[in-house]
């Protein structure tokens, strides 16, 4: 059965331990598919070492052997000879189509990005003196941007002699945060810095009208 030396990372540079590793074959299969780094590969007439333990493109163990050699048998299959473990001992490279693994790894990161939600942090100014009208206005916009996915940031400013009346400020704020319910969380309670108040509000993972799970009765 196949055997690679153990790998630590040190804070200087990469070492080999003293330490083997037995290594089932079809272990040896897998984890070549996840241990490439496309940034520092050697594949084909680039590979130096002068013996190599070689995995067929099947993910069977071929054994070790001359990189010319398992490069021969590459060329016969129109496939490549890729260097998945340069620090094992000897090297270990696999038999495969490196330009479709690219491809797939390249795919693979461009399904992941889609699914990544981008989460941004709108502002939405309040004055002191604001209207019912103009408060449910701001109000609504908070709501649809919460429920966008995105964060809020509802924010007060005071001008001159408006810095006397931060106690108002904060309960348009306290307001807001109530009117807004089970639809927001509250990630930062009102707070002041100079001249402005702030509050930070997150969209909740309970979406509006949900009904709360109901209680599992034991028996």
């Amino acid at each position: 059965m196949p055997t690679l030396s153990a790998i630590s990372l040190t804070a200087d540079s990469w070492r080999l331990t003293t330490d083997v590793i037995i290594l089932h074959p079809h272990t040896v299969g897998k984890w070549a598919e996840v241990c490439i780094d496309k940034r520092f590969i050697r594949t084909n007439d680039r590979i130096r070492a002068r013996e190599i333990r070689v995995i067929g493109d099947e993910g069977e163990q071929i054994g070790i052997m001359p990189p010319f050699e398992a490069l021969k048998m590459a060329r016969e299959k129109n496939l490549d000879l890729v260097e998945i473990s340069p620090t094992a001992q000897p090297p270990v490279c696999r038999i495969m189509d490196y330009g479709k693994f690219l491809y797939q790894q390249e795919k693979k990161e461009r399904e992941a990005k889609k699914h990544q939600k981008t989460i941004t942090v709108k502002e939405v100014k309040f004055r002191i003196n604001v209207d019912d009208h103009d408060y449910e206005t701001k109000k609504n916009h908070v709501l649809r941007f919460l429920d966008d996915g995105d964060k809020v940031k509802a924010t007060i400013f005071f001008r001159g002699r408006e810095m006397t009346r931060t106690g108002l400020g904060r309960q348009i704020l306290e307001r807001l945060i109530k009117d807004i319910g089970e639809r927001g969380i509250v990630e930062f309670r009102p707070r002041q810095e100079g001249n402005t108040l702030h509050a930070i509000l997150a969209p909740s993972a309970k979406k509006p009208g949900e009904k709360p799970a109901p209680a599992v009765r034991q028996a």
